[in-house]
């Protein structure tokens, strides 16, 4: 017998929110960005899929903004910060560890660099049909040790 329930779930998890293709990004991370909506430069320091588009956040001196494609203007250039690069990309595949019993699997839905170090966003839980009775947010920002790299 299919469990239906988890094959859906499962499918959630690992479908795309944006569809077959990966849209481009506007400006890569640790790029100085010039933010059109303050008139100031900062550093693109996290980007994720949030309301159908790109969400970036910007570090303009110790204070995170976020700014859609049209808010922002890439200089193309790096920050000089001395952090590694992230493990993971957008839309990589990954293993979620010790969450549950439910279907591990998951997409790397964003990237954010807290504290100098790198975290993920990824959905804990898939969407119900009836409205929890408490307010709680679906995807969490994790970090590169509660991740595995799933090979295709």
């Amino acid at each position: 017998m299919i469990d239906h329930i988890n094959a859906l779930k499962t499918s959630w998890y690992l479908s795309p929110p944006w569809g077959q293709t990966i849209p481009p990004i506007e400006v890569n991370l640790l790029e100085r960005v010039y933010l059109r909506t303050t008139r100031t430069f900062g550093y693109c320091c996290g980007i994720q899929w949030k309301h159908e588009t790109w969400l970036y956040s910007i570090d303009c001196r110790n204070e995170i903004l976020h700014a859609t494609q049209h808010q922002i203007i890439g200089t193309g250039e790096l920050e000089n910060l001395l952090v590694q690069k992230p493990i993971f990309i957008l839309g990589q595949k990954v293993i979620l560890c010790s969450y549950s019993n439910d279907t591990k699997q998951r997409l790397i839905l964003g990237v954010a660099l807290v504290n100098n170090s790198w975290f993920y966003l990824v959905e804990l839980m898939s969407p119900t049909l009836t409205p929890p009775l408490t307010i709680s947010n679906r995807f969490s920002l994790v970090g590169e040790k509660s991740l595995v790299r799933v090979n295709i």
